[in-house]
């Protein structure tokens, strides 16, 4: 392969008046996601009256969305001799495709109309972004009076095709819900990104999205909520707003949706949540409920107001099955899709364990508990759906008890899942919530809206590996590709949707569509800065964080620097160190800053004429165990493995929020012992550290911790319950010693009626400060 570079601007526009025609000038070829071969040639093809194109039924759908976009886009009408032709070749993959522009045509060579749709939109990216949006430029569409348009393309020859079959993104609706005309700009944009499927999640505990004619109660009461929870779930006491929300899809509008997508090869695979998030459909027909005698319902439920999971679920009674089957049968007759996801996860087992029905159920069944009843449960619809020519989707909660037959497991909780089910040879797909979920937040900006918590900035998403390095060759065949989610229990407008996808989608693409031994997180970083004008034409409202600073603590034989990176190119950081802000003026950074003493840095992204972005604020605490030894005895886990063990003691506290950033370190269930050397007999003062406490995912602070030193000293720390976000300790009264071991216990498993009830807890562990 060989790759060359030019280093010019996108768009260059002369005017030539004499003769009343413009010339636009395309002279880079930076797509996203990263093709797998490209060649720049010399020479150009011009775009103009003079194209025409050519293409047979064959390649109707992509030759059209073509023909469309650039007529659309400006005044040129491709009915000349210099052609744009679409030519079909068996030798290549069905998504794949070849692209070679010449000096006097185009040949876009695909083996499906597919592949060659995904030509396109490679080649959409080769024309000026006026194209998207011919308002946003002083051309305009031109005046019949001028000549024309003229576009040069430079000759390139690419050819591509997907690393994985599956690429998905995925959109809650149950929590808040968006216009079919969002749905569809949504799927607009994930056909420009090849991206291939999306995850509509239409049923929830808040809302049923769907409309059942079967069931006219589903629109009238399980559609709409009394009011909504204001704030985040973690604010105590909780606040609502009092006003009712809902809404539904009528079975047109989701035709209409799905035959949209159909048309830009985006697969719709519906979501109907089951066993779990189901309180919507049982305040509606309440019969599907579980009681302690199992023939009438516990008690009248509501629509849920506020976020989380709840007790009350479907129950495995005939009634039930036959609810759900009718439910399916109108999914099936809307969605053609091969998949259909039906849930699985967070579903509390303990209207089960207090239901007669459910207990003889269990013994008549010869199942071991309420786990295997659930597969009981899972493994009905998936036959009932196999029998209909479908095949499941669930979440990875669906492995336990036993994973239904033929079952794909999406993995979320982390790679455990994906692993053990591509052990067990069944097909799954990666979002772990650590790379994948975009609800999190990106940033570590004060002013970012308000998010569920986590932090999953644009460099971790396009760190993804879909294939776990425990799988062996064989077993990696299982894994179908990857998907991104966002849950909307905080992202209630179109708009903020488009701030916390984007820009990261454009990273999750390249992870699935493009060669990993390709990828180049500078390199995508410059794509990405000039795919902005390109969202900014397609009115898109993304999160721009290139500008941002990240900062690291080093060691340089026992001396403390502090080392300042941004992801932009060609700009200039400027920082302070007595916490004032920086301008323009202040001091250049251009090597570590040596750290003698704990300050208050600051730091901005500067170019010729400013400052861009926001201001990078660091307190740096250098206290006695920076840059020390420090060993844990378990390893660290891949989703939330922080700065490594050294970052415990790096000077650096984590965000408040934001549990998933660098500096907090996560582990899922285990016990650990931290070890720290602080090389010589050391005089303390006292010990800080601080757990984070977010029930609502997952995350307890231990119910206590240890901590001994060299001279045989162990004090234990009791952790009363709170509900606050962040529980700070304070060890005072410390003795003089060289080591100090802390252990920290696990929490242990979730408790019924709580978020993730059953599960083993995450323990979260931030900066270790040794006074």
């Amino acid at each position: 392969m060989h790759y060359k570079k030019i280093l010019l601007a996108l768009v260059f526009i002369s005017f030539l008046y004499n003769c009343k025609e413009t010339k636009i000038s395309t002279s880079e070829v930076l797509i996203i996601p990263q093709p797998l071969e490209q060649i720049i040639n010399e020479g150009q093809f011009i775009l103009n009256a003079e194209t025409g194109i050519k293409y047979d039924d064959t390649f109707k759908i992509s030759a059209e969305f073509l023909k469309s976009y650039i007529e659309e886009g400006s005044n040129i009408k491709l009915e000349g001799d210099n052609m744009i032709s679409f030519i079909k070749d068996e030798t290549l993959a069905d998504e794949g495709y070849s692209l070679e522009i010449l000096p006097n045509n185009i040949e876009i060579k695909a083996k499906t109309d597919q592949g060659a749709f995904y030509a396109v939109q490679t080649l959409r990216q080769l024309l000026p972004v006026h194209f998207e949006n011919p308002n946003i430029s002083p051309l305009g569409k031109m005046s019949e009076g001028q000549k024309g348009l003229s576009v040069a393309i430079p000759c390139v020859m690419i050819k591509d095709e997907p690393q994985f079959i599956y690429r998905g993104m995925h959109l809650d609706v149950g929590r808040h819900m968006f216009s079919v005309d969002f749905i569809k700009k949504y799927i607009d944009a994930l056909a420009m990104l090849k991206i291939n499927t999306f995850h509509w999640h239409l049923t929830e505990d808040q809302g049923w999205r769907i409309e059942i004619k079967k069931y006219p109660k589903l629109q009238e009461i399980a559609a709409y909520r009394n009011e909504t929870l204001v704030g985040h779930y973690s604010d105590q006491p909780h606040q609502f707003d009092g006003k009712k929300y809902g809404g539904y899809y009528t079975q047109e509008e989701i035709k209409e949706v799905v035959a949209y997508a159909q048309a830009r090869f985006v697969t719709v695979i519906p979501e109907i949540e089951l066993p779990g998030h189901s309180q919507a459909a049982i305040a509606a027909y309440p019969e599907l409920g579980c009681t302690s005698t199992g023939s009438a319902t516990r008690e009248q439920v509501e629509v849920a107001t506020k976020w989380g999971v709840f007790e009350d679920i479907y129950c495995p009674k005939e009634e039930t099955f036959a609810f759900l089957e009718d439910v399916l049968d109108e999914v099936l007759a809307l969605f053609p899709s091969e998949y259909i996801h039906i849930g699985g996860d967070e579903a509390p087992k303990t209207r089960w364990k207090n239901c007669e029905h459910c207990q003889a159920l269990i013994k008549k069944e010869g199942l071991k508990d309420e786990h295997e009843l659930q597969s009981y449960f899972i493994s009905r619809i998936e036959k009932y759906l196999n029998s209909k020519g479908r095949q499941i989707i669930g979440w990875d909660e669906i492995l336990e008890g036993g994973l239904a037959p033929n079952a794909t497991v999406m993995s979320w909780r982390g790679f455990n899942g994906a692993i053990e089910a591509a052990k067990q040879h069944h097909n799954v797909i990666l979002t772990p919530g650590s790379h994948c979920y975009f609800d999190h937040y990106q940033s570590e900006n004060k002013d970012e809206p308000l998010a569920i918590g986590g932090f999953l900035p644009l460099e971790k998403v396009y760190s993804l590996n879909p294939i776990p390095e425990e799988l062996t060759q064989e077993e990696a065949k299982y894994v179908l590709g990857a998907q991104g989610n966002v849950w909307t229990e905080y992202i209630t407008t179109s708009e903020q949707v488009e701030y916390m996808v984007f820009p990261r989608i454009l990273a999750l693409s390249e992870v699935v569509w493009s060669n990993p031994e390709q990828k180049n997180y500078e390199d995508f970083v410059s794509r990405v800065e000039l795919f902005h004008k390109r969202l900014d034409a397609l009115d898109i409202n993304y999160a721009n964080h290139l500008y941002e600073i990240e900062g690291e603590l080093v060691l340089n034989e026992n001396n403390v620097f502090y080392q300042l990176q941004t992801s932009s190119n060609g700009k200039t950081i400027r920082f302070t160190l007595d916490g004032s802000e920086p301008t323009i003026n202040s001091k250049a950074y251009n090597n570590p800053v040596p750290i003698t003493e704990s300050v208050n840095l600051n730091a901005a992204v500067f170019n010729s004429e400013g400052k861009l972005g926001d201001t990078f604020s660091q307190r740096i605490n250098l206290h006695k165990a920076v840059g020390k030894k420090i060993t844990i005895d378990k390893e660290l886990n891949k989703s939330y493995p922080g700065s490594g063990a050294a970052g415990l003691i790096n000077g650096i506290s984590g965000s408040d929020t934001r549990y998933g950033d660098k500096e907090w370190l996560g582990f899922w269930g285990d016990d650990i012992e931290i070890t720290i050397d602080l090389g010589e007999e050391t005089e303390i003062n006292s010990i800080e550290t601080r757990f984070h406490n977010g029930n609502g995912q997952w995350i307890y602070a231990p119910k206590h911790i240890n901590v001994s030193y060299d001279n045989g000293k162990e004090f234990k720390i009791n952790i009363p319950s709170s509900g606050e976000l962040l529980i700070p300790i304070q060890i005072l009264n410390a003795p003089k010693s060289r080591i100090i071991t802390i252990k920290v216990p696990n929490y242990g498993i979730i408790p019924e009626g709580k978020q993730g009830a059953g599960n083993k807890a995450w323990t979260f562990i931030d900066e270790i400060i040794v006074h």
